[in-house]
């Protein structure tokens, strides 16, 4: 028996991931296969990006992990696990599908999610905002030239630090988060997501993207970001009394942020126009 069927598996109401880029080489499916079989949930929401049909079309890539991520999910629901999945602009092939379901999972192209206290969340992939980032060619696409670079920075200093016997160390988000460009487009993705949360009168927005894992609470509106399977390995929980927890899972697991929800309080709204880096 192995360890991951020896340990008891951690129950979620809800687990969101997106921007998983099955198909791609910098696709980090060892870690979420491990993080996959070590949960159960009564709702699993895809948030987009899964599979990088992008990236296969310029050269194909599929190694045989990223098969069993897909075996995994398809399981689950065959498990009783409602799967919902929010295509996203790397698998948008997949929006011809909208409300419908195929191998058991539903397919939406937003959805509103619940929580046990009773909170209503937007969940969206979150192109939608790309007009709203001004430079959202610097955090956009797996496919970018620049961020192969990144990405390929990554993926050696980590080969350097496993030699080493050290631990899994995200070197991209590291860079990203110190170019000041890069900063902006982030902070306008944020507003813009916030903004829309707000449009439509929920308590909280769930997206991807961007790649880049966050929770925080705007005027009362809490937005979370669930990350990516390429340089951070995050993941969103629900929890049992609906507290919303920010999960990092590779060689070690952490609780990177949580939003407790349960006694948030949105103030009354005066002015609902978007801000200059919304527009």
């Amino acid at each position: 028996m192995t360890n991951n069927q020896q340990r008891k598996k951690q129950h979620y109401p809800a687990v969101w991931i997106s921007d998983v880029h099955l198909g791609y080489k910098d696709c980090r499916a060892d870690y979420l296969l491990d993080f996959l079989n070590s949960i159960e949930c009564d709702t699993l929401y895809l948030v987009g990006d899964i599979v990088d049909l992008w990236s296969m079309k310029r050269s194909f890539y599929w190694h045989p992990s990223h098969y069993q991520v897909l075996s995994c999910i398809q399981q689950k629901a065959l498990d009783g696990t409602r799967v919902i999945y929010i295509p996203g602009n790397h698998d948008e092939t997949f929006r011809h599908y909208i409300n419908q379901t195929l191998f058991g999972v539903e397919v939406h192209q937003q959805f509103i999610h619940t929580t046990k206290a009773n909170k209503r969340f937007l969940l969206l992939h979150g192109d939608d905002f790309d007009s709203a980032t001004r430079y959202n060619k610097l955090i956009s696409i797996a496919g970018d030239a620049g961020y192969d670079l990144l990405l390929f920075l990554n993926r050696w200093t980590n080969r350097v630090r496993k030699v080493f016997g050290g631990n899994y160390y995200s070197l991209a988000a590291w860079i990203k988060a110190r170019v000041h460009k890069a900063r902006e487009a982030i902070a306008a993705f944020e507003d813009a997501a916030i903004h829309e949360a707000k449009k439509q009168k929920v308590d909280g927005i769930i997206c991807g993207h961007i790649h880049h894992p966050k929770i925080k609470v705007v005027d009362g509106i809490v937005y979370c970001n669930d990350g990516d399977w390429i340089e951070s390995c995050t993941a969103l929980v629900e929890q049992p009394n609906g507290k919303i927890e920010l999960l990092h899972w590779s060689d070690t697991q952490k609780v990177l942020d949580t939003a407790d929800v349960t006694s948030l309080v949105k103030p009354i709204q005066t002015d609902t126009k978007p801000s200059k880096s919304a527009a």
